[in-house]
């Protein structure tokens, strides 16, 4: 039995194992993803090496090599969940909006796979690439494998996107995992191509899975011992991705796949075709592998500056990338992620950390690091007394000071702060940020790539760095304060609008309580007010329960209404004062959609500020009519009036008033209560002569 007949059992092997180790450890989601995945390579090279197995009839290769196909429908769900899990310190955001994708890539390939198994593979042919037999694949096969390629190139995008949101150690620790899945799904990529192409899967192209699966598990673990777990925090960006090289590269390479397979139609060689086809592909991914070596990146930049004498750092391309970089930041936890990001790929530091300064201005607190997560950072923070000395030091020194060689005891607190992740290359300074007389931010910089020390140069644009993030920082800052007090005013401001809802309430109870001692004999006073103190309490009870709710918008509960009866039922008891009346002339009109409530609202605002513009004593007239569309309601008192200036510049606008003891909050809350509707609020009013206000509802809405 030859080696090669062997490597499908190894891989199982290995797999298998791997995946089992995982959970071993730890069962997080990510966990789970990669061992669901890797125990479905498993079975799937089980199946493969029963295939292979010498002297077996057609029809079991056949029906081993189905059962391989329906393992392999497990690989676009389970790996895809896995690229939006892993290392990904926002993974909910991106499991919450991908989660529709997420389960048709699991039920779509496995449902696909089990209800139409038997077209999976439809035949066997022996020969082709060498004496390896063709599996031929059916209509479910070929529909199989257009959604694995599709979803391979879906999943190394998002393992991409991992890996350019990773910066520092922490793309240290998890390259040789991304590699690991990436190789996986490489393959995948190169395998589903040539099935598509010669509708049929060789032998020797399940062995090239299997072999992928070997080296696979070799990276993971490698990974899982550097990083010591799977669940690490990078922080991607949730815009769609845009200049992808996984794309690119796909793209390029089903190109040169295509034009081939058409050379092969008209000239023939599908042998070398098929070796073709693995040269591109192996050329195209150890091309990006060097190309994302930081290593290599750092001595071709050297390189460039030594050959060709230009200073370390291009100044303008520095610039332009912090600007970009920090333009579209507006919270300070994205803001410091990017800074860390940037600056890390600039001075090609593997550990980054900033430090900001809480509000008591006291305490330093993580706010984003290259290798440090949050719960590490806690552990790591300097107390009061600690944090006070450094940023002492740093007001009456605000340069960057490499604290590698300094001896102060503040140098000593932040290397106790900022450990290396290798010791044979210690080489950390720090950044203070300050503005205003006061630090703002530290940013701790070390494990330089190549562990080259910091130059002249270096600190001089760390200092034009310094300078340009703390200008951004502070300016998120700033603007965190002032939509602070921006929703600080948007609540008053609701509050204030319950509080004038109880206010006319305790006036109606007022009126009540004045009335009674000279008509509680009268029995249908006392049903009146019974009636109007059981709505009122009822009013309350329901304003209380609503003020779990302040800062949501004003939303309306709109019904088919009469709106005279909704008139009628607004200014029940408002008028029960001696030496006030209403007077109401109600016209025929068709029911409107409403709410009922807010309506009543508005209305008993107009009719109390009537009343008291009169001062308690006079004749308020409310009529109902219908003008061209519009349902209109008419509230006219003869009061004192409004002047012209008072109507324009303050009538609607919150906490403006003429009244001794108002809000001013009423007819601002009633005119947003029309608004809603689609209504309109006009009035007309002279000093001494009284007041007109006309509220304009459409006749026709349509219930929502």
């Amino acid at each position: 039995m030859s080696v090669l007949s062997q490597l499908p059992l190894i891989s199982a092997l290995c797999a298998a194992v791997l995946g089992f180790a995982v959970l071993a450890r730890r069962r997080s989601a990510v966990d789970w993803a990669f061992a669901a995945g890797m125990l479905a390579l498993a079975f799937e090279a089980i199946c493969v090496a029963r295939a292979a197995v010498s002297g077996l009839s057609v029809w079991d290769m056949l029906e081993w090599q189905q059962w391989s196909l329906a393992a392999a429908s497990a690989v676009p769900g389970t790996w895809l969940l896995f690229s939006l899990c892993y290392a990904r310190g926002n993974a909910r955001e991106f499991l919450a909006r991908w989660r529709w994708l997420v389960g048709s890539a699991f039920v779509i390939p496995i449902g696909l796979a089990l209800l139409f198994r038997e077209q999976l593979v439809v035949s066997v042919k022996i020969g082709g690439i060498g004496t390896s037999p063709l599996f031929v694949v059916g209509w479910s096969g070929i529909a199989l494998n257009v959604l694995i390629l599709a979803s391979a190139i879906l999943i190394l995008t998002n393992l991409e996107r991992t890996f350019r949101a990773s910066v520092g150690t922490m793309r240290w620790r998890i390259k040789f995992m991304l590699l690991a899945v990436g190789l996986i799904l490489v393959v995948r990529v190169f395998t589903a191509s040539q099935a598509l192409l010669f509708r049929g899967t060789y032998l020797s192209f399940e062995y090239l899975n299997a072999g992928a699966v070997v080296v696979a598990a070799a990276l993971a673990l490698r990974s899982l011992f550097r990083a010591g777990k799977i669940d690490l925090d990078v922080y991607p960006s949730q815009a769609v991705l845009q200049g992808s090289v996984t794309i690119l590269l796909a793209g390029v390479y089903l190109l040169i796949v295509g034009l081939s397979a058409k050379a092969v139609v008209i000239w023939g060689g599908s042998d070398e075709f098929v070796r073709a086809s693995l040269l591109v592909l192996v050329s195209l991914v150890l091309l990006v592998a060097l190309l994302q070596s930081d290593r290599l990146r750092m001595r071709l930049g050297r390189f460039v500056s030594r050959h060709f004498q230009r200073p370390l750092y291009d100044y303008r391309m520095v610039w332009r990338k912090f600007t970009e970089g920090t333009a579209s930041q507006v919270d300070q936890s994205g803001l410091c992620r990017s800074l860390v990001k940037m600056a890390a790929d600039v001075f090609q530091c593997l550990s980054v950390a900033l430090w900001i300064v809480d509000d008591s201005n006291e305490l330093l607190a993580l706010a984003a690091s290259t290798f440090l997560s949050e719960a590490k950072g806690r552990d790591l923070a300097l107390s009061r007394a600690e944090a006070g000395e450094v940023m002492t030091y740093f007001l009456k020194h605000p340069e960057p000071v490499d604290i590698e060689t300094n001896r102060d005891h503040f140098a000593v607190l932040l290397r106790r702060a900022h450990p290396c992740e290798f010791p044979r290359k210690e080489n950390r300074v720090c950044l203070p940020m300050i503005a205003q007389g006061q630090v703002i931010a530290l940013m701790v910089l070390g494990d330089r790539v190549g562990g080259v020390p910091f130059s002249t140069q270096d600190f001089d644009m760390l200092k034009c760095v310094g300078d340009h993030a703390t200008a951004n920082l502070l300016n998120v800052q700033l603007a965190q304060q002032l939509l602070q007090a921006k929703e600080m005013e948007a609540f008053q401001a609701m509050a204030a609008f319950f509080v004038h809802d109880l206010k006319n309430a305790a006036s109606t109870l007022s009126l009540m309580l004045k009335n009674m001692p000279v008509h509680f004999d009268d029995p249908a006073f006392r049903e009146d007010a019974l009636r109007g103190a059981s709505k009122s309490v009822a009013h309350i009870n329901h304003v209380i329960g609503r003020l779990s709710v302040l800062r949501h918008e004003l939303k309306i509960r709109p019904a088919m209404s009469d709106f005279n009866e909704v008139v009628a039922e607004a200014v029940v008891g408002l008028d029960s004062e001696p030496g006030f009346s209403i007077v109401r002339e109600m016209s025929e009109l068709p029911k409107v959609t409403l709410d009922r409530e807010q309506i009543g609202k508005v209305i008993t605002n107009l009719v109390l500020n009537a009343k008291e513009a009169m001062s308690g004593a006079g004749e308020v007239r409310i009529s109902t009519g219908q003008e061209n569309g519009w349902i209109v309601l008419k509230v006219r008192d003869n009061g004192c009036g409004m002047d012209p200036d008072f109507i324009q510049r303050s009538l609607f606008r919150p906490f403006q008033t003429t009244k001794k003891n108002g809000l001013g909050i009423g007819m601002f809350q009633s005119k947003m209560i029309v608004e809603v509707h689609g209504g309109r609020i006009a009035v007309e009013s002279q000093p001494g002569a009284g007041t007109t206000f006309q509220v304009f509802l459409p006749a026709k809405t349509k219930a929502e």
